[in-house]
This record gives structure tokens, sequence and C-alpha cells, in this order.
């Protein structure tokens, strides 16, 4: 069965974005360092290799409305610009959106389906299709924190970026107690430090 993921990028201090994000400023408001390892000035092979192995090993992707509309918008992903930054998109997995409603009339509808029963029953069906690769959920913060809460998740991955916020949307705001994480890998980069964590399994089963 698929192994769910949730894997997102960090600043030192907790957030997600910068302030104010939204359709139009999908980062924020000076939250384009978060993501400073994915597309930085000076390329690292290490976080190329790691992105591009995490495109492959996606079966499924789960995203939350804001993320949706983000990538969505007129700045959004295209046809040759989408999931993990690859510029061929012919290999993408399908994407499972966590929404009270789904949008009217969106630019992107192949390879999106809307979930309105919340965000167990989105990584379900993400499951389903995702056969033995990753299910993964990639944001925004509040549906990873969901996830988190409701133990769904096996694995954990942080791409912590050098950067202090200093306020914006944090990832852990669900999060109301202990949880205990295995640290698996590190890995440092000039960019970033990307970190893997292991979630006990409890009562979640396979």
């Amino acid at each position: 069965m698929s192994k769910v993921v949730v894997d997102i990028s960090m600043s030192l201090d907790g957030f997600v974005t910068g302030p104010n994000a939204g359709p139009d400023q999908g980062l924020g408001e000076g939250g384009e360092p978060i993501h400073r390892w994915v597309m930085p000035e000076e390329p690292s092979p290490e976080d190329s290799a790691l992105l591009d192995a995490a495109f492959r090993a996606t079966g499924a992707v789960v995203m939350g409305r804001r993320t949706f509309d983000v990538i969505d918008g007129a700045a959004g992903w295209k046809d040759d610009l989408g999931y993990g930054y690859e510029q061929d998109q012919s290999q993408a997995p399908p994407n499972f959106v966590v929404t009270h409603e789904p949008p009217a009339n969106p630019r992107h509808q192949t390879g999106f389906t809307f979930v309105t029963e919340g965000v167990a029953a989105a990584v379900a069906a993400a499951r389903e299709v995702a056969g033995d690769r990753e299910t993964v959920i990639m944001g925004g913060g509040d549906v990873c924190a969901q996830a988190l809460a409701l133990n769904l998740v096996d694995e954990l991955r942080i791409h912590l970026s050098p950067v202090l916020m200093g306020s914006g949307t944090p990832l852990f705001a669900h999060i109301d107690q202990r949880v205990l994480l295995s640290q698996s890998t590190v890995t440092v980069t000039p960019n970033a430090t990307h970190l893997t964590y292991q979630l006990p399994r409890d009562e979640r089963g396979a």
C-alpha cells in the first residue's frame, strides 16, 4: 500500500509561506527564500537529485484548495512546468484537492479530483491510485498539519531553508500533543537542510 508522505519546504522558524499568501502571491510576502533550494541561483546537485527522486517516486498528490488556487492561477502550473518543477509533465501524478466546494471553472481540470469529504478522504482516494508509489501531501501548511494531527502520515520530509520569516503560514498549527519522530536522513546543501522523519504507526495499520 502507498506510503503517505508530507513533503514541504519550511523556514527555520516554522513557516511554509510568508505573510498574506494568496492566489496571486502563493509564497506570501517575501516567501521566495523558503523555496530557494528548488530553483536556486547556484544549483546544487544534491538539491536537484532529491527533487528528481521525489518526482519519480510520487504516485499521487494531495493538496488543499488554497494551494490549488495558486497552481490554477495565471502564474501557476503550465503544460511544460508543474509538479516537481519538471519540464516534462507527461508522467505527472494525479492530484486530489481538499475543498469545501469545487471551483466552477478551473483552468486545470484534467488530472485533478476535488474531494469535499475532508483530508482523510482525500488521502484514502490518493492511496487507491498511487499503487506502490508514494502519496505525497505537498501543501498547504494547513492540510499537512491536519494530516499529521490525524495520524495519516508515515514520513515527514522537511526542506529547512536558512531564513527566519517572523510570520506567515505555520506548518504545525494543528499539532496539540507530543509526537515522537525517528530521524532517518539528513542532507545538507548550501540552500537547505533536507530532513526525513519516520512517524510511529500506532493504530494506523498498514
